[in-house]
């Protein structure tokens, strides 16, 4: 055992001390290989576009809004002849329905002068007639609480608002995209109304939906930028359903259900009726090719013509310029997560 420390342990660390030094002295004056095996200038890597089947499935086109409970404006009565308020029918605050008398107008025409000629003098005479009066009652165009500010003796016009009838009634309303608008072509006459906060949902009726026009808006080089348009969707709140103006609603107006072909609305240049993607065969570059598009939900759409069930398409649309070209990440239809951020 002696032996062992006093020689052979001494001997091996001096040949492991030995080993290190030669090799710190090779890497010293020689240097490590770090001589590339290929060409440097040729790039390694690859880009893959990733790419989706078409598959069948169900599409229910169902369009959600955020929307808040709102009181019915005041219905206006306007004159329907134009002459001097003769008579009030109605009292201001009163309750009316639609058709009650509110007041009547009377209206004086003059007549054209009678010339005829004096029978024991023979000289013509000249009677100027009484004008001809005609009075027109003018009825509440809705039943609610009259509002009635016009006073007897008025002088009116055809048009004028002598009137107004507040309704009391609810309605449910929201501002749509124009995504959501296209998307409701063809709506149905009612929706489902979830009220934060308030009753079971219920289904609200004489669904309504019209387009807006804002005023164009200062851009950033200090022009005026184009209008745009907002689309904006109410309906009315059932009588029964116990609701206040200001509560806030969750509106769901399901437009058709579809089954067939579908694509990611990634995939596809175009978000109604006609659309292009890019199919993907035997290992070619993608080709455009022109599609007819159906229902969407949002995330998939509909493909009622230009492709089958197992074709295969790049899952976004390639981007204007190549894949150097910017990406619009705030645009579904370019969003890369590899660009984006996941």
């Amino acid at each position: 055992m002696g032996v062992v420390r006093r020689v052979i342990f001494p001997t091996l660390r001096l040949i492991i001390w030995a080993v290190i030094a030669v090799a710190l002295v090779k890497l010293a004056f020689a240097g490590a290989d770090v001589k590339a095996s290929g060409d440097p200038l040729q790039p390694t890597g690859s880009v893959t576009e990733p790419t989706v089947q078409v598959e069948q499935a169900t599409i229910t086109n169902t369009v959600d809004v955020e929307a808040s409970v709102v009181a019915d404006p005041p219905v206006p009565v306007k004159a329907t002849a134009a002459g001097t308020v003769a008579k009030l029918l109605a009292a201001d605050g009163a309750t009316v329905a639609a058709g009650d008398p509110v007041l009547q107008v009377r209206q004086e025409t003059p007549q054209d002068p009678v010339t005829s000629t004096d029978p024991t003098t023979g000289d013509p005479v000249t009677t100027q007639p009484a004008p001809k009066v005609t009075t027109t009652v003018v009825k509440a165009t809705a039943g609610g609480v009259l509002s009635l500010p016009t006073l007897k003796d008025q002088v009116v016009a055809v048009g004028d608002v002598v009137a107004t009838v507040t309704p009391g009634t609810l309605s449910v309303t929201g501002t749509l995209t124009a995504d959501q608008q296209y998307r409701l072509v063809n709506a149905p006459s009612e929706a489902q109304v979830t009220l934060k906060g308030g009753p079971a949902p219920f289904a609200c009726t004489g669904l309504k939906i019209s387009t807006q026009t804002t005023g164009s808006t200062p851009s950033e080089g200090g022009g005026a930028a184009p209008s745009t348009t907002s689309g904006t969707i109410s309906c009315a709140v059932p009588a029964g359903v116990v609701a206040f103006a200001g509560l806030g609603a969750d509106l769901a107006v399901t437009n058709g259900t579809a089954d067939g072909p579908t694509v990611p609305v990634t995939a596809v240049q175009g978000s109604v009726q006609n659309g292009n993607v890019w199919v993907v065969a035997d290992g070619k570059e993608p080709e455009q090719r022109a599609v007819t598009l159906g229902l969407t939900d949002g995330k998939i759409v509909e493909i009622t013509s230009g492709l089958a069930v197992g074709d295969t398409v790049l899952q976004f649309i390639p981007v204007p310029g190549g894949a150097s070209g910017p990406v619009d990440c705030t645009d579904p239809r370019q969003y890369d997560p590899t660009v984006c951020g996941g």
